[in-house]
C-alpha cells in the first residue's frame, strides 16, 4: 500500500474559482509577494504549513526560522517527497524553484545559505500557504 497522494490537476479557470487573484498569481503564474508583506513571514506559533491549493502538509513550524529575507523560511520540508525542485533561470538569475509535488503550485525557491542541519533556506511565499495552528 502506497502513501503517495493522487496528483491534482485543474484548469486555470478552476484554480481562479478557489484562489484569490494574489494567490493565483503566486501559485499558478509563479509570481512573488513583496518581502515583509506576507501573512506568515513573522509567524511564530506552533503548527504546520499547508499548500494553499491542495492542502498538502509542506512545512512544520519546527523547521521555520527568521532568515531576515522577508518571506517565511524553513530549513527543510515536512517530508522531501512533498516538494519538487526545478531549475529556474528567469529574471536573469539561476535559482531552484520549489513547487508542491501534489498540485504543482509555485511555492518559492530554495537556496544553499540556510542553517544547519541542512544548510538550506526554503524561501516560501505566504500566498502559497495556509497555516494549521496546533492546539496547546
Amino acid at each position: 500500500m502506497s502513501d503517495k497522494k493522487e496528483k491534482i490537476s485543474r484548469t486555470d479557470d478552476e484554480w481562479r474559482e478557489v484562489l484569490s487573484p494574489a494567490e493565483f498569481n503566486v501559485c499558478r503564474e509563479k509570481g512573488t509577494e513583496r518581502p515583509f508583506t506576507g501573512e506568515y513571514y513573522n509567524t511564530h506559533q506552533q503548527g504546520t504549513y499547508l499548500c494553499k491549493c491542495c492542502g498538502e502538509t509542506l512545512f512544520s513550524s519546527e523547521h521555520k526560522y527568521d532568515s531576515g529575507c522577508g518571506w517565511p523560511s524553513f530549513f527543510q520540508p515536512n517530508m522531501k517527497s512533498v516538494v519538487a525542485e526545478h531549475h529556474d533561470a528567469s529574471h536573469g538569475m539561476v535559482r531552484t524553484e520549489v513547487t508542491c509535488a501534489r498540485c504543482d503550485a509555485h511555492l518559492g525557491h530554495v537556496f544553499t545559505d540556510g542553517p544547519q542541519p541542512t544548510g538550506l533556506r526554503y524561501c516560501i511565499n505566504s500566498a502559497s500557504l495556509d497555516f494549521d495552528e496546533e492546539s496547546v
